[in-house]
């Protein structure tokens, strides 16, 4: 299937633990529309691979390079969560593969970030009593749950452990969509505002547009049709 410029490809890339599977209603409902979607299993998240745990930041992001330097177009790119350390990375080394990013309950990273410095080992999903203390479990249903514990691949240590390097403020020009779903749009402007360092980097933004999709932390299962229609809006929206 070829694309234009009026529709362009987008590359789904969920957060930590998951991998291309998460996003499988998401994109049903994105093929229906027409869309063309790439769901993403990063270096590290594919539990198949046996150099798994050693993969680094580095190596997901030249996978998510590599996947959008072969389209004709540039794409958009949509980063789920923790996916924004190395689509960060992508907007750095190369803005202009990118027509838009999108961050879905997240925002792109701040320089010099790292997730978890001290982190020796690799992080298997916690407890989801854990997990509601971090990020809200919002709209998800017992089966959601079951099947997230069932296929969570652990977070790579080095991934954790590698700081988020940023030198390039191209990346700021990049069109940006951010669509709000366990923190309200208006709370993450005031929380840009004031410098906090989850969303630092939202004030610097050149181009930016905010989308409000009330639910937990992960709307491609609690809202899947929903996500993708704001998805497929922001792909083909303009600048400006």
């Amino acid at each position: 299937m070829t694309t234009n410029t009026n529709n362009p490809t987008i590359i789904l890339i969920a957060g930590h633990w998951l991998g291309a599977w998460a996003w499988d209603e998401v994109v049903e409902h994105l093929t229906a529309a027409g869309r063309r979607a790439i769901p993403m299993t990063l270096p590290g998240l594919d539990a198949t691979d046996p150099e798994r745990a050693s993969r680094t930041l580095d190596d997901q992001a030249a996978a998510i390079e590599q996947v959008a330097a072969s389209e004709e177009h540039p794409v958009v790119i949509v980063a789920h969560s923790g996916a924004n350390a190395p689509v960060s990375l992508v907007l750095d080394h190369h803005p202009e593969l990118v027509r838009r990013v999108v961050w879905v309950d997240s925002g792109p990273a701040a320089p010099g970030s790292v997730f978890a410095p001290d982190r020796a080992d690799e992080l298997p999903l916690p407890p989801f009593e854990a997990l509601a203390e971090q990020a809200s479990l919002d709209g998800l249903s017992t089966h959601d749950l079951e099947r997230f514990r069932a296929r969570a691949v652990p977070e790579p240590g080095p991934v954790l452990r590698q700081p988020v390097e940023l030198s390039n403020d191209a990346r700021l020009q990049v069109p940006t969509t951010l669509v709000c779903c366990s923190i309200p749009s208006a709370q993450v402007r005031e929380l840009a505002d004031a410098g906090h360092p989850m969303f630092a980097e939202v004030a610097n933004l050149q181009h930016l547009d905010l989308v409000d999709l009330p639910t937990g932390h992960w709307p491609m299962w609690s809202r899947p049709q929903d996500l993708a229609q704001v998805l497929a809006a922001a792909a083909t929206s303009r600048v400006g």
